[in-house]
């Protein structure tokens, strides 16, 4: 039987200030995949593969990404 998202172990990012301002990011299945922490059950969440999931890492370290 395969585990819902909800029951897979995610973490989180421990440069966040608290519990609840970030995204949380878990493994399963060969996919890394993210959710909001604020709505674990319902919200917005997305699955990569791993070589994806390196390409956005090495991006998110090399660009400056602005919130416009």
């Amino acid at each position: 039987m395969e585990r819902q998202i909800q029951d897979m172990p995610f973490r989180k990012s421990s440069y966040s200030p608290d519990a609840n301002t970030c995204v949380e990011v878990g493994v399963h299945d060969g996919l890394i995949k993210v959710r909001d922490s604020k709505d674990q059950e319902t919200g917005p969440r997305f699955a990569l593969r791993a070589r994806a999931w390196d390409a956005f890492v090495d991006a998110v370290k090399t660009t400056s990404f602005s919130a416009s």
